[in-house]
């Protein structure tokens, strides 16, 4: 089930690559255009879940901290230059910002993989992504418009604007930390809006080492602000200030729904990007090779450290014994080990906590009746992880069917028919993703439009672009990230009424007699 060199190998690479023998990543906030300490000077560090060692330390913001970062982007909206910007002007911004990305994917990818503890090779695909994401919201500052009407009597002309909502707060997760920025910031900035980002203290190097980028780029001064530290001190502020005009938050639907609450009391635009439990449904007749592969990359991609993971795999009970064995089969030749590893496609788990909080609903699953086919302990191994598990015999009322495990834990649930399936898949809080597996387009579509799922892959599995909008159902969200309309996500509507023309008098007073 893995390979018994990664470990060995690996260790010359990190040393080679200077992970260990150059000091730790010296972070800094980004604060008004300028790098800073926190407030106390307190700091925290951050360990490589795969190696044990420390991999970079950050400042620890104290709560004048995060008012500095504010009163910094609230000044830059209301007074600076950024929302009067040309779109032609911010999109060139955002573009250099884009070959910024380019120019630094080795050092970027590096820390990513040593915080995160996914594989190296991952890390670079992810970086290098970023920068189509820049690029394309780049396009969207010049060409984001509004409305008019000429249709409301010769003597009105209505106008639609689309104007910057204000200051914004960016909270970002562990798991994909520069990727899931660059699904907000830069739409952010091509709306004209300024932006306080609160990074995970779990992985907060690459937001650090992009605001470098951005200084380069020629962002304005407070555009942009960068406070390290934890979310009770950090992002609990972004979503009581009065300041903040909008809070957009990628992490877990418990904390989501807490942030959200405690923005909405304030009247603020809320945006969430929360959990999932996504099925993939396979039937009968798809294509049997393709299928198996999209299982196994769907639900050990990132370790499963994945609010898209198709940790959830329904298939047709006449197929059922045959895909356990044949997954089972897969599973065992995914290479587990030293993220750092060139042949590495599994790498640590991020936290002590997280490995614990896994393991702990394998147990939970098995006690309740369902069958351990594969993994479900520690890997024996220095670092955090964990044996890539694969559980049969899972009825859709346990806790492992229908709650978000967030690691590498395959559940197999059997089902009849379409119906079935769909009436399967939609029993949870959850709603982001899904898959079909079918050659009938009749069954893809039905399914695909049966299922609540904010996306539905037919035949593939974690495609992503640009141009289509991402976000979930139920649980898994509120609003949406890329596509044409996340620019417009971070604006407010304005209506303009032009009169032309003498205005007939509401009333006169009669003339004297």
């Amino acid at each position: 089930m893995t390979y018994d060199t990664a470990i060995p190998a690996a260790a010359a690479l990190l040393k080679r690559d200077t992970a260990i023998s150059q000091p730790a990543f010296d972070g800094r906030m980004y604060i008004g255009g300028t790098w800073v300490e926190s407030a106390d000077e307190r700091r925290f560090e951050r360990r490589s879940p795969a190696h044990g060692h420390v991999v970079s330390t950050f400042p620890e913001a104290t709560a004048a901290d995060v008012e500095r970062a504010i009163e910094a982007a609230d000044a830059a909206f209301r007074r600076g230059p950024w929302p009067k910007l040309k779109g032609a002007e911010r999109a060139r911004m955002l573009l250099a910002v884009a070959d910024g990305i380019k120019k630094r994917v080795e050092p970027m990818s590096l820390l990513e993989s040593l915080e995160t503890g996914k594989p190296l090779a991952q890390a670079r695909g992810e970086v290098s992504g970023c920068v189509d994401l820049w690029l394309y919201a780049a396009s969207l500052a010049r060409t984001t418009s509004g409305d008019a009407y000429d249709t409301l009597g010769e003597d009105m002309l209505g106008i639609v604007l689309r104007q910057p909502i204000g200051v914004v707060g960016l909270i970002t997760p562990w798991n994909f930390p520069l990727w899931i920025l660059s699904q907000k910031l830069p739409f952010a900035l091509a709306a004209g809006c300024t932006c306080v980002v609160k990074p995970s203290e779990l992985t907060s190097g690459t937001t650090v080492m992009l605001m470098e980028i951005l200084e380069e780029a020629g962002v304005p001064a407070g555009a942009v602000n960068v406070v390290t530290g934890k979310g009770p001190s950090v992002g609990q502020p972004l979503a009581e200030h009065d300041a903040i005009d909008m809070l957009s938050f990628t992490g877990s639907t418990r904390v989501g729904s807490l942030l959200g609450g405690l923005a909405s009391a304030k009247l603020k635009k809320v945006a969430l990007e929360l959990g999932g439990k996504n099925p993939q449904i396979v039937f009968p007749d798809c294509d049997w090779d393709a299928m198996i592969d999209a299982v196994v990359f769907g639900v050990y991609f990132n370790a499963g450290e994945c609010c898209n993971s198709g940790s959830r795999v329904l298939v047709h009970e006449s197929i059922a014994e045959r895909f356990a064995l044949d997954v089972v089969e897969r599973a065992r030749q995914v290479p587990v080990g030293d993220p750092l590893h060139p042949d590495c496609k599994v790498g640590a788990i991020v936290s002590e906590n997280q490995l614990g909080e896994i393991l702990g609903n394998v147990e939970k699953g098995v006690a309740a009746g369902a069958r351990l086919r594969l993994g479900g302990k520690r890997y024996d191994a220095q670092g955090l992880y964990l044996e890539p598990t694969i559980i049969s015999d899972v009825r859709p009322d346990m806790s492992i069917a229908r709650e978000e495990i967030f690691g590498p834990v395959l559940v197999i649930i059997p089902f009849s028919d379409a119906s079935h399936a769909i009436e399967i898949a939609n029993d949870t809080a959850y709603g982001l993703s899904a898959a079909v597996w079918s050659k009938d387009i009749d069954t893809c579509l039905t399914v695909a439009r049966g299922v609540d799922a904010g996306t539905v892959w037919v035949n593939t599995f974690l495609d992503g672009y640009p141009e289509l909008p991402f976000g979930g159902f139920k649980s898994s969200g509120v609003g949406r990230e890329l596509g044409k309309q996340a620019v417009e996500d971070y604006t407010e509507t304005k209506t303009i009424q032009l009169h032309i023309g003498a205005r007939n008098n509401w009333w006169l007073p009669r003339p004297a007699a």
